[in-house]
């Protein structure tokens, strides 16, 4: 059984979708920002005091792409691990999707846009780029690995997904068309809906 530390106003429910992508059990254990997430026992598993986290057989994985791969290797069956010939994409895009586009969104959340100096130094280049890199991608492919849903498509998928909710990826073209594929999902739409549950549940109280 593993245990899933979440939050549902977080990348956990891109943890959450992955989980039931496999079809697997887990014990959810809900951490508040700045209270139990903070707490000794919660950094004991995850020092940086963030969701989501995973414990399976005494195994601690933290980042969310992480969970995703380890999942997708743990639980074999669902298919979702890649195939011989899907490896450079796979990991390709995984690695973009954690690395320039998280830091290129973070960066226009808080305000920040680099000038042409720092977008040499920066990872990332500029927003927009990373935005024309990843149409680019599904204007030639419908998933990460080409014809076929894969791990690495829920951890795109729900950065895009988080990104389009908040206004920082645009709803248009080939990134719009991803979306709904990914939200089309059944794993997606039961994981989502406890998700949306618990946060209507805590602004209720």
């Amino acid at each position: 059984m593993i245990t899933f530390y979440t939050n549902p106003m977080s990348r956990g429910q891109i943890a959450r979708w992955m989980l039931h992508e496999v079809g697997v059990e887990y014990d959810q254990v809900l951490l508040d920002y700045g209270t139990t997430m903070k707490d000794a026992a919660y950094l004991a598993i995850n020092p940086m005091g963030k969701v989501p986290a995973i414990v399976d057989e005494g195994k601690v994985v933290t980042e969310t792409a992480a969970i995703c791969t380890y999942v997708a290797d743990r639980f074999p069956d669902a298919e979702l691990a890649p195939r011989e010939a899907e490896r450079a994409d796979y990991y390709r895009w995984l690695f973009f999707a954690a690395g320039p586009m998280e830091a290129a969104w973070t960066a226009r959340a808080f305000g920040f846009e680099p000038d042409a100096k720092q977008q040499i130094s920066a990872g990332y280049g500029t927003m927009d780029q990373v935005i024309a890199v990843l149409a680019a991608k599904f204007d030639a492919d419908d998933y990460v690995c080409g014809g076929r849903m894969t791990a690495a498509d829920v951890y795109v998928g729900g950065e895009i997904l988080f990104g389009q909710q908040f206004g920082l990826i645009p709803k248009e073209g080939s990134l719009l068309a991803y979306a709904e594929r990914m939200a089309a999902r059944p794993a997606y739409q039961a994981a989502k809906a406890i998700d949306d549950a618990l946060i209507a549940e805590a602004q209720a109280g």
